[in-house]
């Protein structure tokens, strides 16, 4: 068991996640895990990329890299995003998605034996059974990892889904029970910066928000969906911090 670090969306802010991995990547024992959208919208994207890729380039020890949506542009996906990344970072992005150093999903179990998947945006009820209604977090990571085409791209998938309407939603209508929880990025049902709900009275009911760490959780079925994105928007949030799973175990 270790102690597992979640990052949100990075989205171009380099300082923002220079300072969050400092005090992380100094500890033999923690593992960091990104949930995509690393480029885009931010200041930059290339220096966010190059900080990735010390510890990529180093072995991938203790960095675990997820795609997000934005990458997806550059590895098969459509490009939506009007300014484009230099020539250099494109094929660094490709490299690591033919080494497989760029992952779809991961799965941890907590040290109270929780079991969570890790995807840039969630996996909602139809994704799920697209993808054999898997029973644990481990088993729909393997299965994500191996890049099943109809789900990657599609706009209700683990890179494009939104959190309230397409994932916990779902999981609220759902007949079958709730296999597993989930941490994801990509987009979340609070304005940090306006401090106000984003998503119908039935999803807020079952949630709690931490303001300043920026993250919420929201329980479904006895399991925890806990949203990791910080929405650092062009200048980054003004605090935030990632999520800390203590004597966690990586499952994927």
């Amino acid at each position: 068991m270790t102690k597992i670090a979640i990052i949100g969306d990075v989205g171009g802010c380099v300082v923002q996640l220079a300072e969050a991995i400092g005090p992380i990547v100094e500890d033999p024992d923690a593992l960091v895990i990104q949930v995509g959208d690393l480029i885009d919208r931010g200041p930059d994207s290339s220096g966010v990329l190059a900080l990735v890729r010390q510890r990529l380039d180093a072995g991938g020890c203790g960095w675990i890299q997820l795609i997000g949506n934005h990458e997806s542009q550059y590895l098969g996906g459509e490009p939506f995003w009007p300014q484009k990344l230099a020539p250099a970072d494109v094929e660094l992005l490709q490299t690591w998605w033919m080494k497989e150093w760029l992952r779809v999903a991961a799965a941890v179990r907590t040290a109270d034996g929780e079991e969570l998947l890790i995807t840039h945006a969630g996996l909602g009820v139809e994704a799920w059974r697209a993808l054999g209604a898997p029973v644990t977090a481990g088993t729909a990571a393997d299965l994500l990892n191996t890049r099943p085409e109809e789900l990657l791209w599609h706009d209700r998938g683990p890179l494009w889904a939104e959190a309230g309407p397409e994932v916990y939603q779902s999981w609220l209508q759902a007949e079958e029970p709730v296999p597993f929880g989930q941490i994801h990025g990509h987009s979340t049902i609070v304005s940090y910066r306006r401090q106000t709900w984003l998503c119908g009275e039935r999803i807020r009911q079952r949630s709690t928000v931490d303001w300043t760490a920026r993250y919420t959780v929201t329980r479904i079925g006895g399991c925890r969906f806990i949203g990791v994105d910080p929405k650092h928007g062009t200048t980054g949030a003004p605090t935030w911090s990632p999520l800390i799973l203590h004597g966690a175990t990586l499952l994927s």
